[in-house]
């Protein structure tokens, strides 16, 4: 599911496909779960009946005109229903990408895997939760499974749709992978995690298709809301029909307004804009979210993403690059510098870490330094025991790694740390780097500055979310000097250093008890308490099951930033529901006054002084507005699907902004609109 899979509105086959699912839609059973438009439903039956009656000689209003309402009304509803079709179009066109992406493939079972020679040869679907699974290089992987025993490099294009391979492994966060992957090198054996027909993808597909998606608080909460507001305006049309009954049977008054007449004007008062675009919103938002390559598990974790205000993001791979590079070699205690940075390039040959390589680098770019060979040389790897690693030659023993380490190791050996050294791995401390101290024969001859690299754009980013009032917090295992260095150059709210799983679960409680909303990121096991307790709990792709199964999103992408966008999806969704409805309500608004003066003129010639618009015939008025009605639904749908243009601006000032736009164009639009489109009825 990648960029090129993104649908156009304008796609022809997508839109015919939806003409259809709009014709299938028309059964009751179907409309009775939309209110506002059941309510449409019924007017449409009720006018049609009453054309009937009509043409058999019982008229409460001429023929062509009921036949023209009923008309009119039965293309409202349809209208609604394309409305949503071609929005579950898009989804539906999402899910046939990744379905064909769903294939049986054979699979070698194997018992233990202490025994990998004894293979059962099965077909996908015949695996189970916990069966053990070998692929080999050119082989696609069968199911989901966490890697157990090996490391190869995977393709996950016909997931996440990004071309380079990713390295997966057994043990650490790292040992995920999907169903319907290639291994491109090398072997792995994977513990299955689901039973077939409940893999990822077909998660996804079912996700992406709509066919678990439930309302949402919020839409249960506006669809209260719609039919209150559409039971309030039953008993004004029967109010005014009372009205004009009673006034038709005073002396001298003309033109009673007509039950048919009455129907229509039910429909326009109602709002019926907002009722017909309120569940394409909802699923259009699901479909954006797809699109960024990432699978909610509800249409409230969209929502919930909409109204966050803390985000809780990891230090590495989000704000800073997420290698550290050597930056800077200071010599102490009157070593030379190129002593220095000669015993740290030699160090780190045989280091394959980031880190190492960027020490190799730095040395030659800087002191034109070639990797050296020396015979007889015996590199000693970096242990999490030792933490530090180096090289033997000769009578030379080379060392390095972290400041206290080493200041440790060369005490041991009766060496003398310097306060010069000490002063030199503060400095870099506090300016949020890592001190890695090199040692020669146990004498320190410096020190080599590791610093993170902070993400470009990060900080405007960051900037960016302080306007809409989303407060930021950095999380990081590093020390409370160094995490403050690093907050400080990023420009985030607050950070959180030396973080433990506990550490991380206590703040987000602390948080929601003061009423915030908080979302956060993590592809660990460790991570799992925090993600289920987060309001906004976005796990990776290439995480741990547990971390997967805690989280109410996957970000195919495995990308920390991510975050960032999926609350900026959210917001969007709340303003196009809101900006929407806030429209709907205000034509609402409008019709009533641009269309009961013309309407009932008749019976109340008074009325005239209000009927600004001059509408040539009640008759004409009310066909004008019932067009309007439903052509508006189809105008605006283009914006419910591709939703609200977004802005990084405070609450205040998008409520302010989307009142201004759409309170005033919801009122403004139906006077000129009507009156067009009444100028056009009296022209034919």
């Amino acid at each position: 599911m990648n960029n090129q899979q993104k649908q156009s509105f304008a796609d022809g086959a997508m839109i015919k496909a939806a003409l259809i699912d709009s014709v299938k839609k028309m059964g009751p059973k179907t409309q009775v779960e939309n209110p506002v438009m059941f309510l449409v439903y019924l007017s449409a039956w009720l006018t049609t009946v009453f054309f009937f009656f009509a043409l058999a000689g019982i008229q409460d209003a001429p023929t062509a005109y009921i036949f023209t309402i009923a008309i009119i009304l039965w293309l409202t509803v349809l209208f609604a229903n394309f409305a949503q079709a071609i929005a579950e179009g898009r989804g539906k066109a999402q899910a046939d990408a990744l379905r064909s992406s769903k294939k049986e493939v054979e699979a070698r079972r194997v018992a233990s895997l202490d025994d990998l020679e004894t293979v059962e040869t099965v077909c996908s679907p015949d695996l189970h939760k916990g069966d053990l699974v070998l692929v080999k290089a050119g082989e696609t992987i069968p199911a989901d499974g966490d890697v157990v025993l090996g490391a190869a490099s995977v393709d996950e294009s016909a997931i996440t749709g990004e071309s380079a391979p990713v390295i997966r492994e057994a043990g650490g966060d790292r040992s995920a992978v999907t169903g319907g992957t290639s291994v491109l090198s090398d072997w792995i054996v994977l513990q299955v995690v689901n039973e077939a027909g409940n893999s990822f993808l077909d998660q996804m597909i079912s996700m992406v298709e709509g066919a678990n998606r439930k309302k949402t608080p919020n839409e249960i909460a506006l669809q209260i809301f719609l039919i209150a507001l559409s039971m309030i305006f039953i008993l004004v049309t029967i109010a005014l029909y009372a009205f004009s009954a009673f006034s038709a049977t005073m002396e001298g008054a003309t033109n009673p307004v007509s039950i048919t007449t009455c129907v229509a004007l039910l429909v326009c008062l109602a709002p019926t804009t907002i009722g017909a675009l309120l569940s394409a919103i909802g699923i259009a938002g699901m479909s954006r979210l797809n699109q960024a390559n990432v699978l909610a598990m509800s249409g409230r974790a969209i929502e919930a993403a909409g109204d966050v205000d803390i985000l809780m993001l990891d230090k590495t791979g989000t704000i800073t690059l997420g290698n550290r590079q050597a930056s800077e070699f200071i010599p102490v205690d009157h070593t030379d510098e190129m002593e220095l940075a000669q015993a740290a390039q030699l160090s780190s040959l045989a280091d394959e870490t980031p880190e190492g390589r960027s020490i190799v680098i730095l040395a030659k770019e800087k002191y034109g330094l070639r990797e050296q060979e020396i015979k007889d040389m015996t590199f000693v790897p970096f242990t999490a025991a030792t933490r530090m690693s180096g090289v033997d030659f000769q009578d030379v023993q080379i060392r390095k790694g972290a400041a206290d380490t080493m200041m440790k190791f060369v005490e041991k050996a009766g060496g003398h740390v310097s306060f010069e050294t000490r002063e030199v791995v503060n400095a870099i401390a506090t300016k949020g780097g890592t001190p890695l101290v090199v040692v020669k024969n146990n004498k320190i001859l410096g020190v080599v500055y590791l610093k993170d690299i902070i993400k470009e754009g990060v900080k405007e980013k960051f900037s960016d979310l302080r306007k809409m009032g989303i407060k930021t917090i950095m999380i990081t295992g590093d020390n409370p000097m160094t995490a403050a260095a690093i907050a400080a150059e990023a420009g985030v709210d607050d950070f959180l250093a030396e973080a433990t799983p506990e550490g991380k679960l206590d703040m987000i409680r602390k948080f929601q008890q003061e009423g915030h909303l908080v979302a956060m990121t993590g592809d660990g096991t460790n991570d799992a308490p925090a993600l289920a307790q987060a309001d906004v709990a976005v796990a990776m792709n290439t995480g741990t099951q547990a971390a997967k199964e805690a989280g109410n999103m996957v970000d195919l992408d495995s990308s920390p930033t991510k975050l960032i966008e999926i609350v900026q999806i959210g917001k969007q969704l709340l303003m196009t529901r809101g900006s929407l409805t806030t429209f709907s309500i205000a034509n609402d608004i409008a019709k009533y006054f641009a269309i009961i003066p013309a309407l009932f003129v008749g019976l109340y010639p008074q009325l005239d002084v209000l009927n600004i618009m001059r509408l040539a015939s009640p008759q004409s008025a009310i066909l004008s507005a019932v067009i309007y009605n439903a052509l508006i639904i189809v105008a605006l749908i283009p914006l419910a699907l591709r939703g609200v243009q977004y802005k990084e601006l405070p609450a205040g000032k998008l409520l302010s902004r989307n009142l201004l736009v759409y309170g005033l164009g919801g009122l403004v639009a139906p006077f000129v609109c009507v009156k067009l489109i009444d100028l056009l009825i009296n022209c034919i």
